[in-house]
């Protein structure tokens, strides 16, 4: 399914996990480990063919991290103007025709960095690729989790049963070495009890009506209907239910331009502790 994958990295140890991890990834044959280094427009002396050179070297050791066998590594170093990172990145990912993009949720500053601020948003929001952006549970002993010896084992799909969410499942369900799928609606329209009520029993018919044909397939499926804001239901019970990754599609209900996403899978990849998939409909409908 994620044939080729586009890892950018800052060096830093989230980054470094993801590297880590990229074998779990289901399909992967091949590894494009990618580093994009900024100068401000101040700067009158740089050196950025030098500079180049010696991360193109530290990517080379980097490769060593990646502990699977048989998969293909490419690295790269590119050099752009602060600001164009993101940009950059969404460039190479187009010219390597990569299938995924996966990125550490924090890089080497745990309140801002390249992974995390501005960069790692402006992909979330512009990018027309699937992005798995990956958390690790922070130890009390400073360590972290590795989340990706598990990331297919419990995986969280939110559902609106919109056309676009019909048809990321779709994809989802086709992807190898799921252990569990939980399909989740959040209830959040309805004025009265009344109207609460049957927005909820006619979510439930839906989405047990999705679980069913699932199961036909062999899939394990559990089903969740919730009353609530999507963002903070969808984010509680990830927590709650422990799952390893949460996946949901870039769009919903309401329609909305090619490469950008919808609020609630924004809001959801920007703060969930959990790993999460975001699926672009517009690479779907490609396979």
């Amino acid at each position: 399914m994620f044939e080729k994958v586009l890892i950018p990295t800052d060096f830093s140890k989230h980054a470094r996990k993801v590297v880590e991890c990229a074998g779990e990834i289901p399909g992967v044959k091949e590894i494009v480990l990618l580093s994009v280094i900024s100068r401000s427009v101040i700067t009158r002396v740089w050196d950025p063919v030098a500079e180049l050179k010696e991360v193109e070297k530290k990517l080379i050791e980097e490769k060593k991290f990646i502990a699977a066998p048989g998969i293909d590594v490419k690295v790269r170093a590119v050099s752009v103007l602060e600001g164009e990172v993101a940009s950059a990145i969404q460039k190479v990912a187009e010219e390597e025709k990569v299938s995924l993009v996966s990125m550490g949720a924090r890089g080497k500053s745990l309140i801002s960095s390249v992974l995390l601020g501005s960069v790692s948003r402006n992909v979330l929001r512009f990018g027309d690729t699937h992005l798995l952006v990956m958390r690790y549970k922070v130890l009390e002993d400073g360590d972290m989790e590795k989340h990706c010896a598990r990331i297919l084992a419990k995986v969280l799909f939110p559902t609106d049963f919109s056309q676009p969410a019909e048809v990321a499942l779709s994809f989802l369900k086709n992807i190898p070495g799921i252990g569990e799928l939980i399909l989740l609606n959040v209830v959040s329209t309805g004025e009265t009890e009344e109207e609460i009520d049957a927005n909820v029993a006619e979510a439930t018919q839906k989405i047990n009506e999705i679980s069913a044909e699932l199961a036909k397939g062999g899939m394990k499926v559990t089903t969740k209907v919730i009353v609530g804001h999507p963002v903070d239901e969808i984010r509680s019970f990830a927590e709650k239910e422990d799952v390893s990754l949460i996946a949901l599609s870039s769009q919903g209900s309401v329609a909305i331009k090619k490469g950008r996403i919808g609020s609630t899978a924004y809001d959801v990849a920007n703060s969930a502790a959990r790993p999460v998939l975001i699926l672009r409909r517009s690479k779907i409908v490609m396979y």
